[in-house]
């Protein structure tokens, strides 16, 4: 029955959740907040692949967020709804509801057959190189996104809303929030499996050293391959997860910043760490939610007392002087992170016994 346990906490996570959100007990903003959470908890565990448990240095996370935010947004809005660029939709809007999973799984197909890319030329590389391929790999999307201008280009494209408003008018449920739960879950799942597989030891190995790995029989290549398809793939889960939640989505999303706000959840929480990758989610979110208050309250003082000009606003720009200083103060104090290479049972052996398998 133990081993039932993790099971049955989320299950009752989930009822919580959807009576919350039912009954307006948690209201949108916060709402918005556990989505983003959830897909903040994708995006750190999917890097942590290959920047952790793989010791590669992965550098554009987000061009691969954004192939499968693009991908999923397109079908959606081509199958279930009448839009300006597709017109009357495919299939109907009633159809949402059972399709949606299907229109999330091709964007996360999509974002790992571009992962496939840029993996097999990422064979002979290592380190600098590797972070070198994966930021041209996160330009040439981007790129090739904002000049593609029957899907809105720079501009971005929009229509997701509808398809989620349709979902809601056939079954009045949150659906969103039900499939970010269900995501993030999966995800989780998916790569807890995958590390502590027979075949996932291999990417160990190659973080221990590789040479010494294809002497003892591990097909570097092929590990690597899978290695970074999986964590490319569950990046476009996340993009499509965070497009819908947002029913727009703009290039400029997915730049540079956003990868680095990922690479320091996967820091802050410990290379390696599952359970860091997924606790450093969780603060990270919080963290910007409340600097996004934060500014504006110091920008009424800073003004009060007459500190800087009248026309200068304290924006949400110097997150990007904050997040980046967070990182230095943890290098410089903490350089393993959170956890380290450590999980939540090695610090907690007596929650040991509720896992089905070890970690």
């Amino acid at each position: 029955m133990q081993r039932l346990t993790v099971p049955a906490l989320l299950a009752c996570l989930f009822g919580v959740l959807l009576w919350a959100a039912g009954t307006g007990a948690l209201n949108v903003y916060w709402q918005s907040v556990l989505m983003f959470m959830g897909v903040n908890i994708i995006l750190a565990t999917s890097l942590n692949i290959i920047n952790g448990n793989m010791g590669e240095f992965s550098c554009g996370h987000a061009g691969f967020m954004a192939v499968g935010a693009y991908v999923s947004s397109l079908l959606s809005v081509a199958l279930f709804t009448k839009s300006q660029v597709f017109g009357e939709p495919l299939i109907g809007p009633s159809a949402a509801v059972w399709l949606f999973p299907l229109v999330l799984i091709a964007g996360a197909l999509a974002a790992s057959l571009v992962g496939l890319l840029v993996a097999i030329p990422s064979f002979k590389t290592r380190g600098d190189y590797l972070a070198i391929i994966t930021i041209a790999a996160a330009y040439i999307v981007k790129s090739t996104i904002e000049n593609i201008g029957a899907i809105g280009g720079a501009r971005g494209f929009m229509g997701m809303s509808a398809v989620m408003s349709a979902m809601n008018e056939t079954i009045n449920l949150p659906w969103i929030m039900i499939w970010v739960f269900i995501g993030t879950v999966f995800s989780v799942w998916l790569i807890r499996r995958f590390i502590y597989s027979t075949f996932g030891k291999g990417v160990d190995a190659i973080c221990q050293d590789e040479i010494a790995a294809e002497i003892m029989s591990v097909n570097t290549d092929r590990v690597k391959l899978v290695a970074f398809m999986v964590s490319c793939g569950l990046a476009g889960l996340a993009g499509g997860l965070f497009a819908h939640i947002l029913g727009y989505v703009n290039p400029g999303t997915f730049t540079i910043l956003k990868s680095t706000e990922i690479m320091v959840m996967v820091y802050l929480g410990g290379m390696g760490s599952l359970s860091g990758s997924v606790l450093a989610a969780i603060l990270m979110t919080l963290l910007i939610e409340y600097l996004r208050d934060a500014f504006g309250f110091l920008n009424t003082f800073l003004h009060y007392i007459s500190v800087i000009p009248d026309s200068y606003e304290v924006t949400q720009v110097w997150k990007w002087v904050v997040i980046p200083l967070l990182l230095v103060l943890l290098m410089q104090f903490r350089p393993e992170g959170i956890m380290g290479r450590r999980e939540l049972a090695d610090v907690f052996p007596g929650l040991r016994k509720f896992y089905k398998f070890k970690g």
